[in-house]
């Protein structure tokens, strides 16, 4: 996915520029980068992360670099933040999102006179670059960008660093979120509401659906005031969220405790322990445990000094082997136990595959599992949430095409209602494929209100197909 954090401030800004990026680890493993403005103009620094940490790689840069106000992301894709020179003036700009339409964006900024690209490495074009090229089709910045919201498929929210200040426009649906905090002589503007509270910030507000608001160390001024329509990401709480992060006033560990109470409550199932595949599984675990009154365990440990988050290297097949790498088995809560567990979610089944492997092979003697959410049935459209390149990657749709064959396409809405036959056959045939005693899925009515606020704002596509 991706995260961003600015700050405007009175004051030297790099060292909460520095930390207050860094907290957005858990969202990217390839890429850092921090830039910042000065009265000499903009500096920038942009690093791998795939085999370090994030403040291992930027320490010196912290040290070299100064400046008012400054953006820094962590990046699952392309490097960021870039610094661009164009008739609006010079600014540097780094964006989340995903742009769907990349091609036919690139056909028509051509066509209006625009030369080249900046090709990168792996042959495709840098997106946050075609959405600088569209803020430069217009005549100021705040134009550009809202055309270039208008015009991307998919989602975009972004930061655009300049000399007046920070200009921070949310996504038009609100699909991830931007959160302000203030203190004395400092506003700062972050994906995740905890990243500057250590650093002796308040919360100040989210922005809106659409809103664009300029930042700087003396407030915030709304430019493009947001819009009612809303549709955030639901795996913001129930994955990829870190857990002492809120957002709509909902935190995500407080929403994990409660969605797992209602996961339990569906059932009654006979077993010696509950447990959560860590990190994010374990919460929902917790709360699991906490309704159902069976013991939580934590039956392997993750090894983190070697495998955090940021270090998940791209190759699926090395990704598998870190997977199993970073778990360490605890032999007297697996040997001869009845296990359940639960993960935020089942994607493709590999690593959970794997896990339960793993877990057989450690002296399991039965192995529930529970996914925190429902079965994922479509690739996201909006966020570059999974590395997926096309649907049958998921498990949930190779188990329809070996139940059915292309046949199985045609009814998806009967695969998605969880009291239909077509739904249990499905899941009967997931559990069946990775080799599960049993196996249930969190049904979608009770994670959304787990989340608690209108089910109307919150974006549910990959379980239901619904724009």
């Amino acid at each position: 996915m991706g995260g961003i954090f600015g700050v405007a401030s009175r004051s030297d800004c790099v060292s909460d520029l520095f930390f207050g990026t860094d907290y957005h680890c858990h969202l990217g493993t390839k890429r850092g980068g921090m830039a910042v403005w000065n009265e000499n103009g903009f500096v920038r620094s942009i690093h791998n992360i795939e085999n370090a940490p994030f403040r291992t790689k930027f320490e010196r840069d912290v040290e070299e670099m100064s400046g008012n106000s400054g953006i820094g992301c962590i990046s699952d894709t392309e490097p960021q933040p870039l610094i661009i020179r164009s008739h609006l003036g010079s600014f540097a700009i780094t964006t989340v999102g995903r742009i769907n339409n990349i091609d036919a964006l690139m056909e028509k900024v051509f066509s209006n006179g625009n030369s080249h690209f900046l090709e990168m490495s792996h042959g495709k074009v840098n997106p946050t670059e075609l959405v600088a090229v569209l803020i430069n089709q217009c005549q100021s910045i705040v134009e550009g960008i809202q055309y270039a919201q208008e015009m991307i498929d998919g989602s975009m929210t972004m930061l655009v660093l300049t000399e007046r200040g920070i200009y921070a426009a949310r996504d038009r649906m609100g699909r991830t979120p931007l959160i302000l905090g203030q203190k004395e002589d400092a506003v700062c503007v972050s994906s995740e509401s905890f990243a500057y509270l250590n650093l002796g910030y308040s919360d100040l507000r989210e922005l809106g659906p659409g809103e664009v608001a300029l930042v700087t160390h003396s407030g915030v001024e709304t430019v493009v005031k947001p819009r009612q329509k809303m549709k955030i990401c639901a795996f913001l709480w129930t994955y990829y969220g870190y857990p002492s992060s809120c957002y709509e006033g909902v935190n995500v560990e407080a929403m994990r405790y409660e969605n797992g109470k209602r996961l339990a409550k569906q059932e009654n199932v006979d077993v010696d322990y509950v447990a959560g595949i860590p990190d994010s599984g374990t919460a929902h675990a917790i709360g699991y445990a906490t309704q159902s009154g069976i013991p939580f365990a934590r039956p392997f440990i993750k090894y983190t000094p070697t495998w955090p988050r940021s270090f998940m290297p791209q190759n699926q097949s090395m990704r598998n082997l870190v997977a199993k790498m970073k778990l360490i088995p605890i032999d007297k809560l697996i040997r001869g136990k009845r296990l359940l567990f639960i993960d935020d979610s089942i994607v493709r089944g590999t690593q959970m595959g794997g896990t339960a492997q793993f877990l057989y092979s450690s002296g399991a003697q039965e192995l529930h599992i529970r996914s925190a959410c429902p079965p994922i049935m479509f690739g996201c459209k909006y966020l570059n949430f999974s590395r997926s390149t096309t649907e049958y990657d998921l498990i949930s749709r190779r188990a329809i095409l070996e139940l059915e064959g292309k046949e199985g396409e045609k009814h998806l809405e009967e695969y998605v209602d969880p009291s239909t036959e077509r739904y249990r056959n499905m899941v009967e045939c997931i559990g069946h494929k990775l080799n599960f005693t049993t196996l249930e899925y969190q049904k979608l009515e009770d994670l959304l209100a787990a989340i608690g606020i209108d089910p109307e704002s919150v974006c549910t596509y990959c379980w239901d197909g619904r724009e």
